[in-house]
């Protein structure tokens, strides 16, 4: 794509976030998108926002499932970047101001503790620049109409990223299982999600080394302080106007997604 499709292609992404609207999906109105220029969307949009005074605190991790890796016709995760209005404390009411056809999904929240410079950062690196892990729900949203969605649509559109909760409760590594840990979530009490820390590209800390080397390599490398969510322990689910949602993901606690009842309801059918 020429430099000036993909502004306007950020430009209409923003302006449907500003505007609480939808647009048809980008691979349609750009046949010739690839995901350089899906990943240079995202940036545009990332600066606006920066420009405008939001502050990046982080990256979020998409597509860690082989079902969703199958839906989206790829073979490898995707990136998004997490600003700081973006984060609310457990129970939290969530306002409907940064919501767009909502879904939601457990996740293990990372907090770093060390830079990432090197090139080509390990598994020993990353185990040993995390900090504290975190139980996090992140509520994931989409521009792009009836969440009719292929790779290059969510990248740009900052892997479809909206909102996220952390829990309070942080453990180092070494106090919980992170490969085996359980998770069940709850919507108004009924169990919607279950899965496990293998869901996550076999073991959420793959998911954090996979990012460690992109961020690596695009010179924009994690830092101490970064938060990464690492991806979704099993399936997400649609949310509605006053949900409640418990995630509790074992050896690492418990985390409350509390929804405003102000925002438009989804189709009772669309829900998951």
């Amino acid at each position: 794509m020429t430099p000036q499709l993909i502004e306007e292609a950020a430009r209409a992404l923003i302006t449907a976030a500003h505007n609480r609207t939808y647009i048809a999906p980008l691979r349609d109105t750009y046949e010739q998108l690839t995901v350089d220029d899906a990943y240079a969307i995202q940036r545009i949009n990332v600066d606006r926002r920066v420009a405008e005074g939001r502050r990046i605190v982080g990256c979020k991790i998409g597509c860690t499932s082989v079902a969703v890796q199958k839906q989206l016709g790829v073979d490898s995760p995707d990136f998004g970047m997490l600003f700081d209005d973006m984060g609310y404390g457990d129970g939290e009411p969530i306002p409907s101001s940064l919501l767009t056809q909502p879904k939601i999904e457990a996740e293990v929240a990372f907090v770093m503790g060390r830079d990432l410079r090197m090139p080509n950062p390990g598994q020993v690196d990353v185990l040993n620049a995390i900090d504290y892990a975190l139980p996090a729900l992140e509520i994931v949203g989409s521009r792009i109409a009836n969440w009719n969605i292929r790779i290059t649509d969510t990248i740009a559109d900052n892997a479809s990223a909206s909102a996220y909760v952390l829990g309070a409760s942080p453990r180092k590594l070494s106090e919980f299982d992170v490969h085996l840990c359980g998770m069940v979530m709850e919507r108004r009490g009924e169990p919607v999600s279950v899965g496990a820390g293998a869901a996550c590209l076999g073991n959420p800390i793959n998911a954090v080394v996979w990012l460690a080397r992109t961020m690596a390599t695009l010179g924009t490398p994690l830092r101490a302080g970064d938060l990464v969510l690492s991806g979704a322990l099993g399936p997400m689910v649609s949310v509605a106007p006053g949900d409640i949602v418990d995630a509790r993901i074992n050896g690492l606690g418990s985390v409350r997604a509390v929804f405003e009842a102000d925002f438009p309801q989804e189709p009772r059918e669309a829900r998951q």
